[in-house]
Protein backbone atom coordinates (compact mmCIF):
# COMPACT_ATOMS: atom_id res chain seq x y z
CA UNK A 1 0.00 0.00 0.00
CA UNK A 2 1.41 3.37 -0.94
CA UNK A 3 0.88 6.49 1.02
CA UNK A 4 -0.56 9.34 -1.63
CA UNK A 5 2.09 12.63 -1.67
CA UNK A 6 0.64 15.28 0.12
CA UNK A 7 1.12 18.84 -1.31
CA UNK A 8 -1.19 22.17 -1.79
CA UNK A 9 -3.61 23.41 -4.28
CA UNK A 10 -2.28 27.27 -5.05
CA UNK A 11 -5.66 28.38 -5.38
CA UNK A 12 -5.93 28.56 -1.16
CA UNK A 13 -3.32 31.78 -1.97
CA UNK A 14 -4.23 32.69 -4.93
CA UNK A 15 -3.63 36.49 -4.63
CA UNK A 16 -0.14 36.01 -3.47
CA UNK A 17 0.77 33.81 -7.41
CA UNK A 18 -0.59 36.87 -9.62
CA UNK A 19 3.29 37.65 -10.70
CA UNK A 20 6.17 35.93 -11.01
CA UNK A 21 7.74 37.50 -7.91
CA UNK A 22 4.64 36.76 -5.75
CA UNK A 23 4.95 33.45 -7.08
CA UNK A 24 8.48 32.46 -6.39
CA UNK A 25 8.18 34.48 -2.91
CA UNK A 26 4.48 32.54 -1.85
CA UNK A 27 6.64 28.93 -3.16
CA UNK A 28 9.53 29.93 -0.88
CA UNK A 29 7.32 30.05 2.28
CA UNK A 30 5.62 26.85 1.10
CA UNK A 31 9.15 25.46 0.88
CA UNK A 32 9.78 26.18 4.58
CA UNK A 33 6.73 24.51 5.58
CA UNK A 34 8.19 21.34 3.43
CA UNK A 35 5.66 21.43 0.52
CA UNK A 36 7.22 19.94 -2.57
CA UNK A 37 4.20 19.96 -4.41
CA UNK A 38 1.89 21.94 -5.68
CA UNK A 39 -1.18 22.39 -7.49
CA UNK A 40 -1.39 25.28 -10.06
CA UNK A 41 -4.88 26.98 -10.41
CA UNK A 42 -5.61 31.17 -10.51
CA UNK A 43 -2.15 31.74 -11.69
CA UNK A 44 -1.51 35.30 -12.69
CA UNK A 45 -0.87 36.01 -16.75
CA UNK A 46 2.93 35.58 -17.05
CA UNK A 47 4.69 32.92 -19.21
CA UNK A 48 4.35 29.22 -18.29
CA UNK A 49 8.22 28.74 -19.03
CA UNK A 50 8.61 31.47 -16.09
CA UNK A 51 6.36 29.31 -14.14
CA UNK A 52 8.40 26.32 -14.62
CA UNK A 53 11.58 27.75 -14.03
CA UNK A 54 10.66 29.24 -10.40
CA UNK A 55 8.86 25.95 -9.64
CA UNK A 56 12.43 23.96 -10.59
CA UNK A 57 14.26 26.63 -8.20
CA UNK A 58 12.65 25.57 -5.27
CA UNK A 59 12.36 21.85 -6.88
CA UNK A 60 8.86 21.03 -6.33
CA UNK A 61 6.60 19.83 -9.40
CA UNK A 62 2.90 20.39 -10.19
CA UNK A 63 0.38 17.31 -9.88
CA UNK A 64 -2.46 19.35 -11.78
CA UNK A 65 -4.48 21.98 -13.22
CA UNK A 66 -7.01 23.60 -13.17
CA UNK A 67 -7.65 25.62 -16.60
CA UNK A 68 -10.74 27.09 -18.59
CA UNK A 69 -12.58 24.62 -20.24
CA UNK A 70 -13.48 26.87 -23.20
CA UNK A 71 -9.66 27.53 -24.28
CA UNK A 72 -9.36 23.56 -23.83
CA UNK A 73 -11.57 23.75 -27.18
CA UNK A 74 -10.05 26.74 -29.21
CA UNK A 75 -6.11 26.58 -27.23
CA UNK A 76 -5.06 22.83 -26.71
CA UNK A 77 -2.01 23.06 -28.60
CA UNK A 78 -0.53 25.79 -26.92
CA UNK A 79 -2.14 24.54 -23.64
CA UNK A 80 -0.06 21.13 -23.82
CA UNK A 81 3.18 23.00 -24.35
CA UNK A 82 2.41 25.57 -21.44
CA UNK A 83 2.08 22.24 -19.22
CA UNK A 84 5.04 20.87 -20.38
CA UNK A 85 7.17 24.14 -19.73
CA UNK A 86 5.74 23.13 -16.43
CA UNK A 87 6.27 19.76 -16.12
CA UNK A 88 2.32 18.48 -15.79
CA UNK A 89 1.20 16.02 -17.34
CA UNK A 90 -2.70 16.52 -15.71
CA UNK A 91 -4.74 18.88 -17.23
CA UNK A 92 -7.97 19.71 -15.18
CA UNK A 93 -10.78 21.80 -14.79
CA UNK A 94 -12.64 23.52 -11.75
CA UNK A 95 -16.29 22.62 -13.07
CA UNK A 96 -18.49 22.26 -16.01
CA UNK A 97 -19.37 25.46 -17.37
CA UNK A 98 -22.94 26.09 -16.73
CA UNK A 99 -24.19 25.44 -20.43
CA UNK A 100 -23.14 22.12 -19.16
CA UNK A 101 -25.13 21.38 -16.12
CA UNK A 102 -28.95 20.52 -15.21
CA UNK A 103 -30.29 18.70 -17.95
CA UNK A 104 -28.81 15.36 -19.20
CA UNK A 105 -28.37 16.25 -22.72
CA UNK A 106 -26.17 19.09 -21.53
CA UNK A 107 -23.91 16.98 -19.27
CA UNK A 108 -23.71 14.74 -22.29
CA UNK A 109 -22.79 17.33 -24.65
CA UNK A 110 -20.13 18.02 -22.11
CA UNK A 111 -18.63 14.72 -21.94
CA UNK A 112 -18.35 14.14 -25.82
CA UNK A 113 -16.39 17.67 -25.52
CA UNK A 114 -14.54 16.88 -22.41
CA UNK A 115 -13.81 13.39 -23.87
CA UNK A 116 -12.26 14.55 -27.08
CA UNK A 117 -10.05 16.76 -25.03
CA UNK A 118 -8.96 13.64 -23.58
CA UNK A 119 -8.43 11.67 -26.41
CA UNK A 120 -6.08 14.48 -27.48
CA UNK A 121 -4.34 14.69 -24.24
CA UNK A 122 -3.79 10.89 -23.96
CA UNK A 123 -1.58 11.17 -27.32
CA UNK A 124 0.40 13.52 -25.62
CA UNK A 125 1.09 11.52 -22.46
CA UNK A 126 -1.24 13.73 -20.78
CA UNK A 127 -4.74 13.36 -19.04
CA UNK A 128 -8.17 15.24 -18.33
CA UNK A 129 -9.27 15.83 -15.04
CA UNK A 130 -12.45 16.79 -13.47
CA UNK A 131 -13.13 18.84 -10.57
CA UNK A 132 -16.57 18.42 -8.38
CA UNK A 133 -18.56 20.64 -6.49
CA UNK A 134 -21.89 20.17 -5.36
CA UNK A 135 -24.20 20.48 -7.65
CA UNK A 136 -22.60 17.45 -9.82
CA UNK A 137 -24.58 15.19 -7.35
CA UNK A 138 -28.14 17.02 -7.54
CA UNK A 139 -30.52 15.24 -9.49
CA UNK A 140 -30.69 16.41 -12.96
CA UNK A 141 -33.44 18.52 -13.99
CA UNK A 142 -35.11 15.48 -16.71
CA UNK A 143 -34.26 12.44 -14.93
CA UNK A 144 -34.04 10.13 -11.78
CA UNK A 145 -30.08 10.41 -11.28
CA UNK A 146 -27.43 13.38 -11.46
CA UNK A 147 -24.68 15.03 -13.48
CA UNK A 148 -22.50 12.61 -11.58
CA UNK A 149 -23.99 9.30 -12.08
CA UNK A 150 -23.38 10.33 -15.98
CA UNK A 151 -19.64 11.35 -15.30
CA UNK A 152 -18.97 7.93 -13.83
CA UNK A 153 -20.81 5.65 -15.60
CA UNK A 154 -21.11 7.24 -19.49
CA UNK A 155 -17.40 8.02 -19.30
CA UNK A 156 -14.39 6.62 -20.73
CA UNK A 157 -11.57 5.64 -17.70
CA UNK A 158 -8.79 6.19 -20.14
CA UNK A 159 -10.10 9.66 -21.34
CA UNK A 160 -11.74 11.29 -18.51
CA UNK A 161 -10.36 11.35 -14.95
CA UNK A 162 -11.35 13.20 -11.50
CA UNK A 163 -10.19 15.40 -9.07
CA UNK A 164 -12.34 14.45 -6.39
CA UNK A 165 -13.10 16.83 -3.99
CA UNK A 166 -14.08 15.14 -0.35
CA UNK A 167 -15.72 18.45 1.41
CA UNK A 168 -17.75 19.49 -1.74
CA UNK A 169 -18.67 15.32 -1.55
CA UNK A 170 -19.60 15.07 1.53
CA UNK A 171 -21.60 19.04 1.59
CA UNK A 172 -24.08 16.90 -1.45
CA UNK A 173 -25.12 14.62 0.89
CA UNK A 174 -22.64 11.50 -0.26
CA UNK A 175 -20.04 9.76 1.67
CA UNK A 176 -16.48 10.00 0.08
CA UNK A 177 -15.65 7.13 1.12
CA UNK A 178 -17.99 6.03 -1.42
CA UNK A 179 -17.23 8.09 -4.14
CA UNK A 180 -13.83 7.43 -3.85
CA UNK A 181 -14.28 3.55 -4.79
CA UNK A 182 -16.24 4.34 -7.45
CA UNK A 183 -13.32 6.64 -9.34
CA UNK A 184 -10.41 4.08 -8.57
CA UNK A 185 -8.24 4.04 -11.08
CA UNK A 186 -9.25 7.19 -12.46
CA UNK A 187 -7.72 10.38 -9.73
CA UNK A 188 -4.34 11.10 -9.80
CA UNK A 189 -4.77 13.96 -7.14
CA UNK A 190 -7.73 14.37 -4.52
CA UNK A 191 -8.38 17.49 -2.55
CA UNK A 192 -8.56 17.45 1.00
CA UNK A 193 -11.04 20.12 2.30
CA UNK A 194 -13.28 20.76 5.34
CA UNK A 195 -16.29 22.77 5.95
CA UNK A 196 -18.45 23.41 9.15
CA UNK A 197 -22.00 25.02 9.49
CA UNK A 198 -21.84 27.92 12.07
CA UNK A 199 -24.47 29.11 14.05
CA UNK A 200 -26.49 30.82 11.39
CA UNK A 201 -26.72 27.16 9.43
CA UNK A 202 -24.35 28.35 6.90
CA UNK A 203 -21.50 26.78 5.37
CA UNK A 204 -17.78 27.74 6.35
CA UNK A 205 -14.56 26.24 5.32
CA UNK A 206 -12.38 25.43 7.99
CA UNK A 207 -8.70 23.96 7.96
CA UNK A 208 -8.24 20.27 7.29
CA UNK A 209 -9.27 17.94 10.53
CA UNK A 210 -11.71 21.19 11.99
CA UNK A 211 -14.80 20.53 10.57
CA UNK A 212 -17.30 17.34 9.50
CA UNK A 213 -15.90 15.62 6.42
CA UNK A 214 -13.58 11.93 7.89
CA UNK A 215 -10.55 12.56 6.37
CA UNK A 216 -8.74 10.20 8.45
CA UNK A 217 -11.11 7.32 6.61
CA UNK A 218 -10.83 8.95 3.31
CA UNK A 219 -6.56 9.05 3.38
CA UNK A 220 -7.09 5.42 4.77
CA UNK A 221 -9.31 4.96 1.70
CA UNK A 222 -6.52 6.82 -0.79
CA UNK A 223 -4.53 4.43 0.74
CA UNK A 224 -5.57 1.83 -0.46
CA UNK A 225 -6.90 2.96 -3.63
CA UNK A 226 -3.32 3.99 -4.25
CA UNK A 227 -4.29 7.80 -5.26
CA UNK A 228 -0.97 9.57 -5.85
CA UNK A 229 -1.32 12.79 -4.42
CA UNK A 230 -3.48 14.80 -1.61
CA UNK A 231 -3.90 18.52 -2.11
CA UNK A 232 -5.44 20.61 0.53
CA UNK A 233 -7.55 23.39 -0.65
CA UNK A 234 -9.51 25.76 1.28
CA UNK A 235 -12.22 28.41 -1.32
CA UNK A 236 -12.33 31.17 1.22
CA UNK A 237 -12.99 31.61 5.21
CA UNK A 238 -9.30 31.42 5.97
CA UNK A 239 -8.10 31.87 9.66
CA UNK A 240 -8.37 35.55 10.63
CA UNK A 241 -8.43 36.22 6.64
CA UNK A 242 -5.44 34.65 6.53
CA UNK A 243 -4.86 32.14 3.68
CA UNK A 244 -1.22 31.19 5.12
CA UNK A 245 -2.10 30.76 8.57
CA UNK A 246 -5.12 28.27 7.19
CA UNK A 247 -2.26 26.62 4.70
CA UNK A 248 0.09 26.29 7.82
CA UNK A 249 -2.57 24.19 9.82
CA UNK A 250 -4.02 22.14 7.24
CA UNK A 251 -0.31 21.25 6.17
CA UNK A 252 0.74 20.73 9.91
CA UNK A 253 -2.74 18.13 9.76
CA UNK A 254 -1.80 16.27 6.66
CA UNK A 255 1.81 15.45 8.46
CA UNK A 256 -0.26 13.94 11.02
CA UNK A 257 -2.28 11.91 9.16
CA UNK A 258 1.15 10.59 7.41
CA UNK A 259 2.83 9.09 10.76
Amino acid sequence: MKKPVMGIQLYTLRDFIQTADDFDSTLERLGKLGVKDVQISAIGEFPAKEQGEILRKHGMTCCVTHKQFERMLTDLDAMIDDHREIGCDAMGIGAAPENSRYSSTNVRNFINQAQQIGAVLKKAGMTFNYHNHDFEFHKLNDKNYSMMDMLLNETDPDLFHFIPDLAWIHYAGSDPVEILGKMKGRVKVAHFKDYIFDENNSRKFVSLGKGRVNLRECYETACELEIPYIVYEQDCDWVDGDPFRSTEESWAFMQELIK
